[in-house]
């Protein structure tokens, strides 16, 4: 049923997770991993590639509304280039911006508002640059673009 793609919502202390399928081009909230240390980190994602064995990573890239770079977008390339090295597997990065504001939107007309958004907001906020990355490619493919 075509590959399985997994995206990853970065943040220092609580990273969302979605997937996805090539194939299909659908993406879902998978989980949100909770970290203080990086080996907890990746023992987590160790068993969800173990899991879903997938053929490509996505990490969302935090930038600044005018498209600067600052700390948090070093760290989260930095956890790119980990995941690719770790897992010899393909890592894209996708602008990440608004993408926990549209997770928001996306759970508020879900009927998920208030606190009871933060158990969710990463893993949709994963979905959502997931989406945006399977779009683009749909785009891109059909445009005769590789």
């Amino acid at each position: 049923m075509g590959e399985a793609v997994l995206a990853f919502d970065f943040g220092t202390r609580r990273i969302g997770v979605a997937l996805g399928n090539i194939e299909v081009r659908l993406a879902h909230p998978l989980t949100t991993i909770h970290w203080e240390k990086k080996s907890e980190c990746f023992e987590a994602i160790d068993l969800l590639i173990d899991e879903w064995k997938p053929g490509l990573l996505v990490v969302g890239l935090p930038l600044s509304m005018d498209g600067s770079e600052h700390e948090l977008t070093r760290l989260a390339r930095l956890f790119g280039r980990r995941l690719e090295a770790r897992y010899k597997l393909p890592v894209d990065f996708v602008d990440e911006r608004l993408s926990s504001f549209e997770a928001g939107e996306m759970l508020n007309e879900a009927g998920i508002s208030g606190r009871t958004q933060k158990a969710y907001i990463d893993q949709v906020a994963a979905q959502h640059l997931l989406q945006a990355h399977l779009d683009s490619a749909r785009e891109r493919e059909k445009n005769g673009i590789a």
